[in-house]
């Protein structure tokens, strides 16, 4: 026994003196000191001649020194006393590629892939040591014969990778369907390959080149995969009229399941395409035969049409909203309903009194705590509408205590920075605000970031506060929908602080008030001053992005838009709207984008 823990220490303190001679030779190699990484390499390799790693590092160290003769000699040597394994003739090759003799390292390269015939279980040894001098053709070559060879053999994922690297779009693309298709567990391997190469730009090569590919497949193959990666591809590029169709020929021939044309819906809506969403919802409900369903459908319907609907309609959609909840009663199950109902009362028909109080008869119901916070912040922000600010932060406050820990909670919070912001409590503001910039959501994190910025950078040169006090009751009136006088507020901010910090988040704030109330022509001269007196400011793509959008669908003034969007793609690359201008620059040139 004694012996044989005797025996034990000496291999653990063989084994520790090894690794740490390894590692110091490494350092000296890494640092350039390749006489030193040498030395240290050939005494390891003597008293380990089977390691591969003490020999590499001692051949690498010759190559560096430019003793390729020596090196020459070693891996010659090292050939033929390993049964000429064909990676060493690979690192044969590289020796004379480093000598500059082209000619030699390819008959030493070509020699290596020959060798496959006979050992076709070489094959990730050879293309792996192909890999690691970027002699990638070799590489694929090695995983492609091996596959002819030997049909249970699978490298797909590795020549895919291969193709990738190569710009061989269309064959990594292949590669990686064939995957998924032997093997659904490479999908979401696929899919983050595939999101480095899809953009929303339809017309962009890889774009292209897959939709082409899976249509072919699709004709041939009629798998559901290619529907939902067809569907997945439609989504990225916003064309939600075409994922519609894969998503619902995937329902139609798959569980009948519409929770992907359900997903579908609500990212059309959010993606303000609101003609797809409605169609796409209308079908959902028309297919399900829940009612529990049906009222959730018919519910993202009345929002839907409150994007679009103005005018009289607006009595109407009000009627359709109380028509619902007569169906379906004033119950917890329709308290989203209710919230909404209570929204649109105070915010679109200016029904502030009825809106609260039928948000407080509410809150008397049988409620949980997520519910109660629910209906307390749509109850605080009507009051915030209502300037009665002290109440709204009660309110906010008891949402913060009824749900701690959760997302609502710090939405709470932010729109008491935001309350505290339209009174004019600035310090208060920036004190809620330091918390939320490190919020878990990155929404709310980058809309208190924003406005903390607005308030810090406007409160340095001005210690009275006076413009940001102003531009402050602007934005109070924007949220209260009274955009004319909002206007009027912002020119007193733009005439009496010409110049100032201000004067860039002041033109582009009224521009898109000057938008929401059709007065196009006022809305372009906004950006054309940003652009003029801030155009290498934070708001310059904006600016340029929302003109061009004007001139394009409002102005109907193409050339110019085009000019506009030219602008983003040339001189703000990391613009937001970047792959947005790029499309829209090439559908108004006339590039076919089908």
């Amino acid at each position: 026994m004694r012996c044989f823990l005797f025996l034990a220490i000496c291999l653990g303190f063989s084994f520790s003196v090894f690794s740490q001679s390894d590692q110091l030779a490494r350092n000296f190699f890494d640092q350039g000191e390749y006489e030193k990484a040498l030395q240290i390499y050939q005494e390891l390799y003597e008293k380990n001649p089977a390691n591969m790693t003490f020999f590499e590092g001692m051949v690498g160290a010759l190559q560096q020194l430019e003793e390729f003769d020596q090196a020459e000699k070693l891996l010659f040597q090292r050939l033929n006393n390993s049964a000429n394994n064909p990676s060493i003739l690979i690192e044969l090759g590289h020796n004379f590629e480093l000598q500059n003799n082209a000619e030699r390292a390819k008959q030493f390269y070509e020699e290596a892939l020959k060798s496959l015939a006979g050992r076709p279980n070489y094959a990730y040894s050879i293309a792996r040591s192909f890999e690691r001098y970027n002699l990638l053709d070799y590489a694929a070559s090695a995983y492609e014969q091996a596959m002819e060879m030997n049909t249970d053999k699978n490298y797909n994922l590795q020549l895919a990778r291969i193709y990738g690297e190569q710009g061989k779009i269309e064959k990594m693309f292949s590669n990686y369907l064939d995957l998924i298709e032997d093997d659904m567990k490479f999908y979401s391997i696929a899919n983050r390959e595939f999101n480095r190469y899809i953009s929303e730009d339809a017309s962009s090569e890889g774009n292209t080149i897959f939709r082409k590919l899976l249509l072919k497949r699709s004709q041939e193959n009629p798998s559901l995969l290619y529907n939902e990666m067809l569907s997945w591809l439609f989504i990225q590029q916003k064309d939600f009229g075409k994922a519609f169709a894969q998503e619902r020929a995937i329902y139609k021939r798959g569980e009948k399941n519409l929770q992907g044309i359900l997903n579908l819906a609500v990212m059309a809506k959010n993606a303000e395409d609101y003609e797809a969403a409605e169609e796409i919802i209308a079908y959902a409900i028309e297919e399900s035969p829940s009612p529990t369903f049906n009222l959730r459908g018919r519910h993202f319907q009345l929002g839907l049409k409150e994007k679009t609907v103005s005018g009289k309609e607006l009595e109407k959609l009000e009627q359709e909203y109380r028509s619902l909840l007569e169906e379906y009663g004033y119950t917890s199950e329709t308290l989203d309903i209710q919230v909404d109902l209570a929204n649109f009362m105070a915010f679109r028909l200016d029904k502030k009194q009825e809106a609260v109080a039928l948000l407080k008869n509410l809150s008397k119901s049988n409620l949980n705590e997520f519910e109660q916070a629910k209906v307390k912040m749509a109850t605080a922000d009507i009051l915030v509408m209502q300037e009665k600010f002290n109440e709204a932060l009660i309110f906010y406050s008891q949402v913060q205590h009824l749900v701690k820990n959760n997302e609502l909670s710090q939405e709470a919070r932010f729109k008491v920075a935001k309350t505290s912001y339209f009174k004019g409590d600035f310090e208060w503001a920036q004190t809620q605000l330091k918390v939320l910039k490190s919020s878990t959501s990155q929404l709310i994190a980058n809309d208190a970031l924003e406005l903390s910025l607005l308030i810090s950078d406007n409160s340095i040169e001005d210690s009275t506060q006076a413009a940001l006090k102003q531009y402050a009751r602007a934005d109070l009136l924007a949220f209260q929908e009274k955009p004319t006088q909002a206007i009027t507020v912002l020119d007193s901010v733009l005439t009496g602080h010409k110049g100032e910090k201000i004067e860039d988040e002041a033109l582009y704030k009224q521009a898109k008030l000057f938008e929401k109330e059709q007065d196009f022509e006022k809305a372009a001269g906004n950006y054309h001053k940003i652009i003029e007196l801030h155009g290498k400011d934070i708001l310059a793509d904006n600016a340029n992005y929302f003109l061009a959008e004007l001139y394009a669908n409002q102005l109907n003034q193409p050339e110019k838009a085009k000019e506009f969007y030219e602008q983003i793609i040339f001189n703000f690359a990391d613009s937001i709207y970047f792959v947005d201008a790029r499309k829209k620059f090439r559908i108004l040139r006339g590039d076919n984008l089908e």
